[in-house]
């Protein structure tokens, strides 16, 4: 049996999990319709999950359609819980995108688009909630290259011809039918919307509604037909672990999704030997093939994002968190068991970043509030630990503007303590790397896995106190004193020449920003643009009904608390963490502190 996954993707409250239900439930993968008021789901299954109405962490189940199994990838569709999509999507063979026929597609919708075709990922489209009041009062797919595949008429879905018109943009065996007047066959033309689907040309469009049920049918007769299969692939062992949850006994369980290669209970991977593995949607517990998605026990070591090999292309890269908080205990005496706690919560989301602080409490990093909320809330019903969140303040950003250069000698500098001569030169790069200028084979390995280690370490603190981003290391001087040098000469004196080298390079403090999108009236385009001008916002694409921009990340919730009363409550603002720009002034920030 070959196996197909796809995810659920949407605007939040467009009924993507309400449609995961439908699915399941009408493939026969479940026997009761569970619902999101009523807390009841087959994959919002966390408590605060059911509670919030919302998708918190993405889970996977699995039905059959003939002799393909699908696995179905639920995802979160709140912008703070982003982190969860991107993971999800490098797991992906295929997409369903959910839009409301009500609200139409909302700003996240249009980033998730763009997203998606930017990864050139096959996507059907279902057009939700087609049995509500005011549904599909205008086109709501307008600009999109989408073949509908069935109609609304009257409150009720019928099937279409398909529009050979739309086909043939992008195939010259249509077009040529059509130039000469020819009709061809609804297979074949079936087959060719498969295959631009494949290619990311078009998206085929399916109308219905969750709830009710109606074009669940059809959809379910694309994800069969139209969207492609990958071809299993017997090479090297590679895959990606995308989730990990905890079994009842307190054990780590990994979920990993393999690309190619085979895996086998009582293999040994980097982050453990498996003790038990489960492929999902089969119930087979000895082996997991190309294509699989394995529960996976005995990974002590798995966190989220490790992969068996280098990513699968086209796997996506979202900002990171751009703000950051200090987490204590209620009760002073809860404080290991808080900072364990946090420690457990960043195995599932490793963007969070928890580290201690030399003052007490963890500093945590988050995308916004409603991520706040819900880890308050985790850290309560999970594992009974009240904690204080304070505000949240912006994670700034430091990157060198020069060249800097430092080392320390053994024998040679007055300062040098410790058995270990380290010579470092620090410079502007594309992301992090370290590299040497020294043979690889002068220190022993455990020398060199120290210098290793330690440097981004200590580039989490730069000059102003801010993580050091976009920074090339090189590794220009080293030596010991054999047999008296020790790994820990090199961990300490490592950070004692990276922080001179910096020092010497310099390094600007830049401000993490959203990208936002602001749907309003007309009417309050002009007070709506003033206003976020005067916040510092950088404006992009505007029209008389829609304003895009960036804007500092720190201001972000003031432009939100100020829209209702310039749009009389009818503007919806939308962002998401997006780059960043220099800080302009005389002094930069500095981080407290504590944080």
């Amino acid at each position: 049996m070959t196996t197909l996954n796809i995810g659920v993707l949407a605007h939040v409250d467009a009924g993507k999990t309400s449609l995961t239900e439908r699915i399941l439930f009408d493939a026969g993968a479940i026997h009761r319709l569970g619902s999101v008021d009523g807390g009841d789901t087959q994959t919002d299954t966390g408590e605060i999950e059911r509670r919030r109405g919302i998708t918190i962490r993405s889970a996977v189940a699995s039905f059959t359609l003939g002799d393909l199994r699908v696995n179905l990838i639920d995802t979160p569709g709140h912008a703070d819980f982003v982190a969860e999509v991107e993971r999800a999507l490098g797991v992906l063979d295929g997409a369903i995108l959910v839009i409301s026929a009500v609200e139409g597609i909302q700003a996240q919708t249009r980033v998730l688009l763009k997203t998606l075709r930017k990864m050139r990922m096959p996507t059907l489209l279902f057009v939700n909630k087609i049995d509500r009041r005011g549904a599909l009062e205008r086109d709501i797919l307008e600009g999109l290259p989408a073949v509908p595949v069935n109609h609304v008429r009257q409150g009720r879905v019928v099937p279409v011809s398909l529009d050979a018109e739309l086909l043939a943009d992008h195939d010259d065996t249509v077009l040529e039918a059509l130039v000469e007047g020819r009709e061809l066959p609804p297979g074949e033309l079936r087959g060719r919307l498969a295959e631009q689907t494949a290619a990311c040309r078009v998206y085929p469009v399916f109308h219905g509604s969750a709830i009710g049920g109606q074009g669940v049918a059809e959809l379910l007769e694309g994800v069969r037909d139209l969207l492609p299969v990958p071809t299993p692939q017997d090479d090297d062992l590679r895959g990606t672990i995308f989730a990990i949850e905890r079994d009842r006994s307190g054990h780590k369980v990994a979920y990993l999704r393999l690309f190619s290669g085979e895996l086998h209970v009582r293999q040994k991977l980097d982050s453990g030997q498996v003790t038990r593995l489960e492929v999902v949607g089969s119930g087979s517990e000895d082996r997991l093939t190309a294509g699989d998605i394995g529960r996976l026990s005995g990974l002590s070591g798995a966190r989220v994002g490790d992969r068996l090999s280098p990513a699968p292309e086209g796997a996506p890269a979202f900002a990171r968190p751009s703000m950051e908080t200090v987490v204590t205990p209620a009760d002073p005496a809860d404080a290991a068991r808080l900072h364990a706690a946090l420690l457990l919560l960043a195995e599932q989301d490793p963007l969070i970043q928890t580290r201690g602080l030399p003052e007490g409490g963890t500093s945590v990093l988050l995308y916004g509030e409603v991520q706040k909320e819900v880890l308050a809330e985790r850290l309560r019903d999970e594992f009974g630990v009240e904690a204080v969140f304070a505000d949240s303040t912006p994670l700034y950003l430091e990157r060198p503007v020069g060249v800097g250069e430092d080392w320390r000698e053994i024998g040679r500098h007055a300062d040098n303590t410790f058995l270990a001569t380290v010579g470092l030169r620090v410079e502007p790069g594309t992301g992090y790397s370290f590299r040497r200028e020294v043979e690889l084979g002068s220190l022993l390995h455990s020398f060199n896995q120290a210098i290793e280690d330690t440097v981004p370490l200590t580039l989490t603190e730069g000059l102003y106190g801010w993580p050091v981003v976009d920074c090339a290391v090189t590794l220009t001087r080293s030596g010991f004193v054999a047999p008296l040098s020790t790994a820990g000469d090199f961990r300490n004196q490592t950070p004692v020449v990276l922080r001179s080298a910096l020092a010497r390079a310099g390094t600007r403090v830049y401000e993490p920003c959203h990208a936002f999108e602001v749907e309003l009236p007309s009417d309050a385009f002009g007070p709506v643009t003033a206003k976020l001008t005067g916040l510092g916002a950088e404006l992009g694409d505007t029209s008389p009904t829609l304003v895009t921009g960036s804007l500092p990340a720190r201001l972000v919730n003031q432009a939100k608390r100020q829209l209702p009363g310039l749009t009389r409550g009818e503007g919806v603002w939308w962002s998401t963490p997006s780059g960043d720009r220099p800080v302009t002034g005389r002094a930069f920030p500095v981080r407290r502190p504590g944080r």
